[in-house]
């Protein structure tokens, strides 16, 4: 017989550790599940040569702070470190490497179904972020290059580079933290966005954040899928950014019409070599193993009222559109906790 929780938690990242934080305050009986052989969410696969100091910033999980380390050790590993302790610290149920296939509504339960068996819950929590879903645009001619194609999930510092001319796709801070590093070794490097970047050269005020939270809380009500926190907050100018684009390195083209066998090409006559493209854009969230729930509307997104789905109330999104980022699925853990638990309070008693 499968066994019988309160609550799933899918997803062992920031948003899954702090909500599971939570529901063990909450004297709730849940599990963690989460698709990686070991702790760390989705940083244990940053770049190593992205180093602490130069990631926005993480921010401290409930009850227990990221301690004060060499900013210059990679951010993969001091956050799989950290992680990795807070788990232990809190006894959290965290079984790995367990990915979820479907999660199916029986009627009574959510059968959450993986390769290692399933489970049946009262309610779900889905903590998946975006790290196993990156976007990879369409444009003419992209089977006909003959260079290297990959995508910022799969890059892993400037070394690969050295000589090579490279052209990087995308307006976040992704593709501004790779053009940086690839400058100084690379043959050419050429940034290519749809928009022009904005930059944003004033302090990140509550005000701010508040009003990205807004912005972003709005498109998930509507049922609209959320944008990304830069397109809603801009590009931070560091000193490093500074002088990148003093240096010409941050210089940007609109996005080519096509792509040919050695490079990129424009409609109007310009064409760029290339033996790299390195598409930097972006990410969306992973949600197909909710697909069984019929879950998402017109809007093409799914639509939730803080962290609730609006079509099921069993189910919570932490770290989805408005909590997609270390301060605000801290939060979203929190509110959809404390949700479930008024939720489950009015319910019958497990099935079991």
């Amino acid at each position: 017989m499968d066994p019988v929780v309160d609550v799933v938690v899918i997803g062992a990242g920031q948003a899954g550790l702090s909500s599971a934080y939570f529901l063990r305050r909450a004297g709730l009986d849940f599990v963690v599940l989460d698709a990686n052989p070991g702790p760390g969410g989705a940083w244990r696969h940053r770049w190593p040569t992205l180093r602490l100091g130069t990631v926005h910033g993480i921010h401290d999980l409930p009850g227990l702070a990221l301690p004060h380390t060499d900013e210059d050790r990679p951010a993969s590993e001091v956050v799989a470190e950290y992680f990795g302790r807070y788990e232990r610290e809190f006894d959290l149920p965290v079984l790995r490497p367990v990915a979820v296939k479907a999660v199916r509504d029986t009627g009574s339960t959510l059968r959450v179904e993986t390769a290692r068996g399933a489970w049946e819950a009262r309610a779900l929590i889905n903590a998946t972020g975006t790290w196993d879903r990156p976007f990879w645009p369409r444009y003419p001619g992209q089977a006909e290059f003959a260079g290297r194609q990959l995508h910022t999930a799969d890059y892993r510092g400037p070394e690969e580079f050295v000589g090579k001319r490279v052209v990087v796709v995308g307006g976040g801070a992704s593709a501004v933290q790779a053009l940086i590093e690839l400058a100084p070794g690379a043959a050419a490097t050429t940034w290519v966005t749809r928009r022009p970047p904005v930059w944003r050269d004033g302090p990140f005020t509550p005000e701010v954040g508040r009003a990205a939270v807004a912005r972003v809380a709005e498109a998930v009500e509507a049922g609209r899928p959320p944008e990304s926190v830069v397109s809603v907050t801009g590009l931070v100018l560091t000193p490093e950014v500074v002088e990148a684009r003093r240096s010409g390195v941050l210089d940007r083209l609109p996005v080519f019409d096509r792509l040919t066998a050695d490079g990129v090409a424009w409609d109007d006559g310009r064409f760029v070599p290339a033996d790299t493209i390195l598409w930097a854009t972006g990410f969306r969230h992973a949600l197909d193993h909710l697909a069984p729930l019929r879950l998402r509307g017109h809007g093409g997104g799914i639509t939730v009222a803080g962290t609730r789905v609006a079509a099921d109330p069993r189910v919570h999104l932490v770290g989805y559109g408005p909590s997609a980022s270390t301060i605000g699925a801290t939060r979203a853990g929190r509110a959809a906790v404390a949700e479930l638990k008024r939720y489950l309070a009015g319910r019958a008693a497990p099935v079991g």
